[in-house]
């Protein structure tokens, strides 16, 4: 891989540039190639705690010691938008983003290298950011390294507009946020939680509407924190509608029977903003509720209206 060190990583070392442009992989991993000159800056050796200073060209010959071979599969995609750079996906609920443990086929990512094979040379075939597998929606793929490098630095810099609908347990105020560190459960360690050495937070919401028991509200995302909205949400006493990990001890009891019934967190990507990769101009993308979840929001106003 080829990169270009954007002028605003002026002053970083060498390895704290490299975790920015090439997020899908740990710093110890990119700090070996480093000292094993794998990565070579201007086409010469350096080690991690070398300054960048904007502009230098940076190649990377490495290999992804002992990774599996992610493959190709022709699995449908929904896609919303599609150019030489960018990529966007509508993700249904339901299908893993990455190949993992549980889940080595059948992703996301096996099918953007069957749709598009060059993007096994991208970090992640181009995936910048990631959807729960039970939640649907957009999600932006880079497909050059340019682009890649580009939408990292937007998701940085909280230039990317991201907003997401969802149903949860009892009606929160009309509007307000919710701003408090994430990080791992201290008991718990596959879950997330707001916890005092977390990662800084925060999600904007406002109620859309709203019923006996439930309402659906927009959330927008000032940062990208794992389980986000479902830790915050639930957080303040109103967990998203179907969530098995963070909503079931804390359901209202007049919570109606169609949000006690779904079978998924119901949580939806909806708008997704962002500045294209080449031209600079700002794109704005939606994406319509999925058949479940309009169906959930219909049979909950029913439900109210009924009563």
């Amino acid at each position: 891989m080829e990169l270009r060190v954007p002028a605003e990583m002026a002053g970083l070392r060498l390895d704290q540039a490299l975790v920015r442009l090439l997020p899908a992989y740990s710093r110890s991993r990119l700090q070996e190639w480093v000292r094993t000159a794998r990565v070579l800056v201007d086409g010469a050796a350096c080690t991690p705690k070398d300054k960048v200073w904007g502009g230098e060209r940076i190649e990377v010959r490495a290999e992804a010691d002992g990774a599996r071979e992610d493959v190709p599969q022709d699995i449908p995609l929904a896609i919303v938008h599609e150019d030489t750079q960018l990529l966007v996906i509508d993700k249904p609920a339901g299908l893993v983003v990455h190949p993992g443990s549980g889940n080595p086929r059948g992703t996301l990512l096996n099918a953007l290298l069957h749709h598009a094979p060059a993007l096994a040379a991208l970090p992640r075939a181009g995936i910048v950011h990631r959807l729960d597998k039970d939640t649907s929606g957009l999600l932006a793929v880079a497909k050059t390294l340019e682009a890649h490098a580009s939408l990292v630095r937007q998701l940085q810099a909280r230039s990317v507009r991201r907003e997401y609908l969802a149903v949860v347990a009892g009606v929160p105020p009309a509007h307000g946020q919710v701003e408090a560190p994430i990080g791992r459960h201290p008991s718990a360690r596959t879950r997330m939680a707001v916890v005092a050495r977390g990662k800084p937070a925060l999600t904007h919401f406002r109620v859309r509407r709203a019923g006996s028991g439930w309402a659906l509200v927009e959330c927008r995302l000032e940062t990208g924190r794992t389980h986000q909205i479902r830790v915050h949400m639930r957080s303040i006493g109103h967990p998203l509608v179907g969530d098995p990990v963070y909503g079931s001890a804390k359901l209202p009891r007049n919570l109606p029977e169609p949000a006690r019934a779904f079978p998924r967190q119901a949580l939806h990507a909806a708008r997704l903003e962002l500045l294209h990769p080449a031209t600079g101009e700002r794109l704005a993308f939606s994406a319509a509720l999925p058949r479940d979840l309009a169906a959930l929001i219909a049979a909950l106003e029913r439900d109210s209206s009924a009563v």
